[in-house]
This record gives C-alpha cells, structure tokens and sequence, in this order.
C-alpha cells in the first residue's frame, strides 16, 4: 500500500528541485538545491548529504545500479553565486557541470559530507560547458541556445521505442529572454551510461574534474517556446510510454506557456531545420504528443498543471509521486510528495490518488 502523502520534514536550504524513489527498498530521496535527503515512505528521515556547493537540480534513481543520480551546476551566474551567498560560501568556482552519482547505501545518518564520506562521484559534460560558455545565432549574445547549465534528469529507453537500451537523458536550463529568438527549444542531451565507469571520479569542489565523455550519444530539440530556465523535471513514464517535462512557464507572447509538456515517445526523433535559426541549421527533433491544449498559432500542445517542476516520479503503472514545495513562516523549505493517478484528459493529465 502507497501512502498518499509523503512529507519531507523542513530544511534550512534552497528549495527542493526533485524527488527520486527507490521502489524495492522503500525509500525516497530529495534534492533541497545543496543538501540530498533519505527517507522511508512513511516520512521518517534516514540521513542526508550535504557538503555541496553547487545547484544538485532533478533527481532520478536507478534500478540497474541502485543509486541516485542528479543533475549538478557550479556556474558563475546569478543562480551560482546566490546559491554560495545562500550557504556562506566564498568558494571561486570554475563554470563546470555534472552528473553526480550517490550510493544511497551509504547513506545511513544526518549532515554526511558528499565529499569526505565518498557518497557522490560525478561525471562531467563538457558539451554542457561549451554551449554555456557559448554564443546564440547572432555571434554576440551570451550562451549558446540559451543554454544556462542542466536541469531534468531520467532514465529511459531510446525516443520511439518501449524497451531496449537505457539512457541517460538530461535536459538543459534555458534562459529566459524573450529578444531572442534561437532559444525556443528545450535541448535534451542522451547518454549511454554503460562505460561511465571509466569517467566517474569523487568530486573534489576545490579542484572540480573534467572527466566524461566528449560528446552525447545524441541531442533532441522539443518545440515548446522558451521557458524560464527550461526543463525543471524530466521524468519517462513506463505506462504511457511518454516523457514528460515540467517547467516554470516562459514569457513569450507567441507561445501558449504551459507549465508541463509530454513528449510523444512513440516517435522517433526527426531531423529538421529548427525555428530559429539561419537555413541549413538542422537537429534532431523531438514530437510533442498531440493531447491536452492545442495551440494554433505555434503549433504546440502542452498542459496546464502545475505541479511536477520540483519533483517528479512515475511509478509505471499509471501512478505518480508529484511534488508540491512549500516553505514555512521562518523560511525552512520543505516539499509533500502526493499519489497521483493518470487520466489522460485535459487541462491536467493527473488528478489525485
């Protein structure tokens, strides 16, 4: 039996980014921005990590190895150094993002160190820096797509199939700025994870490491219209064999905004020539599922709910584990985690267990 609510307890930190569930053993794991937290369903508090200095965003775990990975930022942005001023840190960090590995096993009591109890190991993403530290279309203006780091993290099978291979999918921050017009897809970059053995290294954050593939296994482009800081939460649903991405809604006229798109896995990726940008600029494409609230102007279908940006699970029987973050009256963050059942129908494809 599921609870119907899970509540994380309040934290002295940023708020939760996303939520990842151990099903065999029971367990759930929060990210509150620099701090991972361990529970049991019932809301009792295993332990928690902190020691981190970054932004550990989405969160997904992992049957095959048993450990929880998470999408880390160290960037020199107003997100970064607010996340330093946050927790007292005077730390020069290099701009560098990961994907961070945690052997919940090991975590069995409060305030153990990511670095020092050899908890986290983490990958690097050089094409993540590259696009960050790059320029848009026009040759001038900052960040390459508009990427601002990594967000959405999850496993899941190759777009358009049900089974086979997994991957590794994780899906940029995207700016917003509504003057620029090559910032309106959300950018998902797919890896296979089975020889990261050879790239992952503890995380020393003094002296952060550039071990990790030099490219993806590929890169998919999803038509939404800018978003505010693009995917939140990405999340494949083993039940309706889609994928689905949350984010903070964008501010462009143009587009319909929504807060939650799904991305029709049953399509393989196509390559195009994307909106945007000078002719003969092409990617692989990514088809949002055509359900839930049209738009005819743009083209894009999305969905009105308004959950899921700060955690996001799905069970892959139709149900879902969906976050809603709050804060007390002396600033402690928390999150209740509350059963969500699929219903397919629009405004909002889920409605409460």
């Amino acid at each position: 039996m599921l609870p119907s609510s899970i509540f994380s307890g309040n934290w002295k930190t940023g708020h939760v980014q996303g939520i990842a569930i151990d099903t065999a053993r029971e367990y759930i794991y929060y990210s509150f921005t620099t701090v991972l937290v361990k529970s049991d369903m019932r809301g009792n508090i295993i332990g928690s990590v902190g020691g981190i200095v970054g932004h550990l965003g989405c969160l997904d775990f992992c049957d095959a190895d048993g450990r929880v990975y998470g999408s880390l930022e160290y960037k020199q942005d107003a997100i970064g150094r607010g996340i330093l001023d946050m927790i007292g840190s005077s730390a020069k960090l290099e701009n560098a993002f990961y994907i961070a590995a945690f052997d919940g096993s090991k975590i069995t009591r409060m305030d153990m160190d990511a670095e020092r109890d050899g908890i986290m190991t983490a990958v690097y993403l050089k094409d993540v820096v590259d696009d960050f530290e790059g320029v848009g279309v026009d040759g001038v203006t900052p960040h390459r797509y508009g990427c601002s780091g990594i967000d959405g993290t999850a496993f899941g099978p190759a777009f358009g199939t049900r089974g086979g291979k997994t991957y590794l999918n994780v899906a940029y921050g995207i700016y917003a700025d509504i003057a620029r017009g090559d910032n309106d897809y959300q950018i998902i970059l797919s890896y296979d994870t089975s020889d990261w053995g050879t790239y992952e290294r503890p995380l020393k954050q003094d002296a952060l490491h550039h071990s990790g593939p030099d490219k993806p296994h590929a890169r998919y482009f999803v038509y939404t219209g800018n978003t505010t800081y693009g995917v939140q939460n990405l999340e494949y649903d083993g039940y309706t064999g889609n994928w689905f991405l949350a984010v903070y809604p964008g501010k462009k006229p143009a587009y319909p905004n929504h807060p939650f798109y799904i991305v029709d896995g049953s399509k393989a990726p196509v390559r195009a020539q994307l909106k945007g940008f000078p002719e003969g600029t092409e990617g692989l494409t990514l088809t949002l599922l055509e359900d839930g609230i049209p738009d005819k102007q743009s083209g894009v279908w999305g969905w009105d709910f308004p959950h899921g940006d700060t955690g996001l699970f799905a069970l892959d029987d139709g149900r879902y584990y969906i976050s809603h973050h709050g804060r007390t009256n002396t600033g402690l963050q928390n999150s209740t985690v509350y059963l969500y059942r699929w219903t397919g129908h629009p405004p909002a494809p889920f409605t409460l267990e």
